[in-house]
């Protein structure tokens, strides 16, 4: 990996702690993989070459599948085809959809931080209020657990200044946000299935990570794969409600936030390419089935 920096490798392997539970797992999993009949991966060849070359260099028989929700709609075009099997963690408030359709095309900001991450109180409050500030229309899910301590920082006076503008749920079918006409960014802790999915829907990113491997994710989303903008640079002392006001309104309305948009379109059509017969992941998922058939 060309150019990366110390603070964006994984969580995980940046510890000065042999004992660590996290880096011991993963030291397990790298070298069970060099006893498995294969490797599979959610990503495409287009998206990681670098990466996927000096994976294959030791594990060769590598099958590169993504972006799934893209092989998804390939293999199984009725979007009932799964309805039983979901990945969500939380109960999902479909309302919110209705709230978008009353919204002008890609004008709405996204906002989840995923299932599991938190943030200090003061944290929430600098974001809400910048996010406030920033005059944005937005859809904001805030998990009941997603501040230290639980408590409830979002008060009546951030709620009445958000009234004709913001939607808070506690959880959404963020796949069919994510797709909605409506909405025009993300804002992400750039888990890697928010990252492939925002880009399945040409969505362009404000990456805020927090811990694993979202900063290595956020590294390639905003400075390889040109989608998305950070949150706070390396040079910060926290999140301040400044920043994030100054960050969703490029986004949303700057230059750089309509070249993070053109640069996300691409990526979609790149990653369809992959997962339409003949591209690279439809292929792959060809060459698994059939070895796993025994052919």
């Amino acid at each position: 990996m060309q150019g990366i920096r110390l603070r964006d490798l994984p969580t995980f392997i940046r510890t000065a702690n042999p004992d660590d539970i996290m880096f011991k797992y993963n030291s397990e999993s790298v070298n069970n993989a060099f006893k498995a009949d294969g490797v599979i991966l959610n990503t495409f060849d287009d998206l990681e070459g670098e990466v996927v070359l000096a994976i294959k260099a030791k594990y060769p028989q590598l099958y590169t599948l993504g972006p799934l929700p893209m092989l998804h709609q390939q293999l199984l075009p009725s979007p009932n085809s799964l309805e039983s099997i979901q990945s969500s963690l939380w109960r999902e408030d479909g309302g919110c959809l209705g709230w978008l359709d009353g919204r002008e095309p890609e004008s709405v900001l996204y906002v989840n931080f995923g299932s599991l991450i938190t943030m200090t109180r003061e944290e929430l409050r600098e974001f809400a209020w910048g996010l406030a500030n920033s005059k944005c229309p937005f859809l904001w899910v805030i998990r009941p657990n997603v501040v230290d301590g639980g408590e409830d920082v979002i008060s009546e006076e951030f709620r009445e200044e958000i009234r004709d503008r913001g939607l808070i749920v506690g959880w959404c079918a963020q796949e069919r946000v994510l797709g909605h006409s409506s909405v025009g960014g993300f804002v992400t802790h750039c888990g890697w299935n928010s990252t492939l999915e925002s880009l399945c829907e040409g969505v362009p990113l404000v990456c805020w990570p927090f811990f694993a491997e979202q900063h290595m994710n956020c590294l390639y989303a905003c400075a390889r794969w040109g989608i998305g903008l950070e949150m706070i640079d390396g040079g910060s002392d926290g999140l301040k409600r400044g920043r994030v006001e100054g960050v969703v309104r490029e986004l949303m309305e700057g230059e750089k936030g309509r070249e993070a948009r053109e640069k996300a379109a691409e990526w979609k059509e790149r990653g369809e390419a992959a997962t339409r017969p003949g591209g690279s992941s439809h292929t792959n998922l060809e060459r698994l089935v059939n070895k796993l058939r025994g052919l």
